[in-house]
């Protein structure tokens, strides 16, 4: 389980662009690092980086366990990484119930984790809905449900509360503060404040 996230010299571009470099950075279990910068800064694209989806110019991204030892990239990446991003990737045609039960199995999931998902996100009126018929915010909830339903200890998230309601935004932050009461980790691409503590990155100051 990835217990440390560790960033040591990384620079990312985009095209012809340099977006930031010289970033180094760990973030431990129990942690949120929330990037802020204006739009074009590099927040979703670091994000990628982590991920994997994205090649830095320069730089590594390493995970590591409870004891300090280094895990291998790609099987950390594959069983503990949850990447939420601008686009939910749910499927229109499907019921809530199949795409949620889809995404869910697809990431391994207990039927503990999957029940929990339905219950915090309030998605028990939505599952025989097709997603195409559910509201920005009912998606977003449904897209979150991935992240409960199918525990891994560290959350990539882009604007993750974007288009939710005063009320979600409040169960997101339970569901947030219970990730990381558990030993999890959050890097949270942001433009308004996280509503729980956490640590701030300024991608703008790194170009």
């Amino acid at each position: 389980m990835i217990h440390t996230l560790t960033l040591s010299d990384l620079t990312v571009s985009r095209g012809e662009r340099r977006l930031f470099h010289g970033l180094d950075l760990t973030l431990r279990a129990g942690e949120v690092l929330a990037l802020t910068g204006a739009n074009g800064a590099g927040k979703t694209s670091l994000l990628r980086t982590i991920a994997g989806l994205l090649r830095p110019d320069t730089g590594t991204v390493g995970f590591q366990d409870g004891d300090g030892n280094p895990l291998d990239e790609r099987q950390a990446r594959g069983r503990e990484v949850h990447f939420l991003g601008h686009l939910d990737g749910l499927k229109g045609g499907r019921t809530a119930r199949e795409e949620l039960g889809f995404q869910c199995d697809w990431l391994g999931h207990t039927q503990y984790g999957l029940d929990h998902a339905v219950e915090a996100f309030g998605l028990k009126p939505l599952l025989d809905l097709e997603v195409r018929r559910l509201s920005a915010g009912q998606r977003r909830r449904l897209a979150m449900g991935r992240l409960v339903g199918s525990p891994r200890a560290l959350w990539l998230l882009d604007e993750p509360m974007a288009p939710l309601d005063a009320r979600w935004r409040e169960t997101f932050a339970e569901q947030m503060k219970r990730h990381l009461d558990a030993d999890g980790l959050i890097v949270a691409a942001v433009h308004d404040p996280l509503p729980l503590p956490a640590r701030a990155l300024d991608l703008g100051s790194l170009k």
